[in-house]
């Protein structure tokens, strides 16, 4: 019988930390012939290539290289690397994770050529269409013809939109298995020894959504509220490239360089970052793999926008929405530090087995698939809705 050919798209960091657990049980069944495509959009080391060696993985089967540019920019160039590595592959499945411009664009590539498509992380919503991400969610929900959720609101929220019971798995959290699987190397990490710092006694810091870097009232406000809890803790702040441009132009930079209490460091690989996280008093973020990785740990998180596609590391876990007035963050700041602490509930299914749950549904319907994409190439478009295995 012919092995299920799937193909696994990557483009940024978070993406080759969702990927890698999957690939790795994919490997485990010979009856799926993996092959990963890197579109570069996160090109550079600190932010792709360390992660790989990090977990692992095998470099990708092909990289498009796409590099930076604006989001149509990039779409563009992934759509036409993407058309030709689909056609020379020829795969039964397309899987996507998060809600990158990787992910819509190949998603949007792949259906319009007539390949199924798999999504990873389906049915988040913050239903906030400022939010490029937003977007990206909707879209490739919208063609996905498999949706592997998270968490129970995302499959609420794909009912409401229209989606269909018999397209929607519960799978849980593929991130949680990563941290998982990884937990021994990440207790192994010298970070903490290699930056002077000592269990307990910071706070870790990342800034990266658009909403709070290129809008530079957002960022100047965080800016002084990080001036004030430096004051009583210390903060370690793993800088993004593009956020550091960002703290220059607005005038920020040389402040917060200058404060005692602040130490700005280097984009970090997935190892040490986690045990910076680990061992830190909080995490003060905008990011929503920190939401559910804080979670996972049990560790108190700030998370600086008015709005959440995780809603369950609320509802169940140790996180909480500050916003960006520096008021808000500095005053839930203190209270972390002062001990006050939340009960902390692990969200249903982030046990370490969400790759074997999504590798079990593809082989139950392995052959629904093949299907799928055999009347799709012969004209008929991709189903809504894949047919009973």
């Amino acid at each position: 019988m012919e092995p299920l050919k799937i193909l696994n798209v990557v483009g940024c960091r978070p993406n080759v930390i969702k990927i890698a657990p999957l690939i790795a049980e994919m490997k485990r069944h010979s009856e799926i012939c993996q092959f990963l495509v890197h579109t570069g959009q996160h090109y550079d080391d600190a932010l792709s290539g360390i992660f790989f060696r990090n977990l692992d993985l095998d470099p990708p089967d092909v990289c498009l290289n796409i590099g930076s540019g604006s989001s149509p920019h990039q779409m563009s160039l992934i759509m036409r690397g993407m058309e030709d590595v689909l056609l020379e592959i020829n795969p039964h499945l397309v899987i996507v994770v998060g809600d990158v411009t990787s992910t819509v664009a190949s998603s949007l590539t792949a259906t319009s050529l007539g390949f199924p498509v798999a999504h990873i992380e389906a049915g988040l919503r913050s239903f906030d269409r400022d939010m490029p991400e937003e977007i990206n969610r909707v879209l490739t929900d919208a063609i996905s013809c498999i949706l592997f959720a998270t968490e129970g609101s995302a499959i609420c929220n794909l009912l409401r939109e229209g989606k269909s019971r018999e397209e929607i798995f519960f799978v849980g959290n593929v991130m949680i298995d990563t941290l998982i699987m990884n937990a021994g190397k990440i207790a192994r990490s010298s970070i903490l020894s290699q930056l002077g710092l000592t269990p307990r006694t910071y706070a870790l810091v990342t800034l990266h959504r658009k909403s709070n870097v290129d809008e530079s009232s957002a960022l100047v406000e965080i800016c002084e509220g990080l001036e004030q809890l430096q004051r009583r803790i210390r903060l370690v702040f793993p800088i993004h490239p593009r956020t550091a441009v960002r703290l220059q132009s607005v005038g920020c930079w040389k402040r917060l360089m200058s404060l005692p209490n602040i130490q700005i460091v280097e984009p970090l690989g997935y190892l040490d970052f986690i045990k910076l996280m680990k061992e830190s008093v909080f995490a003060l973020t905008d990011s929503g793999g920190v939401q559910e990785e804080s979670t996972f740990l049990g560790l108190p998180c700030l998370t600086v926008r008015e709005n959440t596609e995780r809603p369950v590391t609320i509802t169940h876990g140790t996180n909480q929405l500050v916003g960006t007035q520096r008021s808000t963050i500095v005053e839930k700041g203190l209270e972390i530090i002062d001990g006050r602490r939340s009960q902390v509930q692990i969200p249903t299914k982030w046990d370490g087995h969400a790759s074997k749950r999504i590798v079990s549904v593809l082989l139950d319907k392995a052959e629904s698939i093949k299907q799928s994409l055999s009347s799709a190439r012969k004209g008929e478009g991709c189903p809504h809705t894949l047919t009973p295995a």
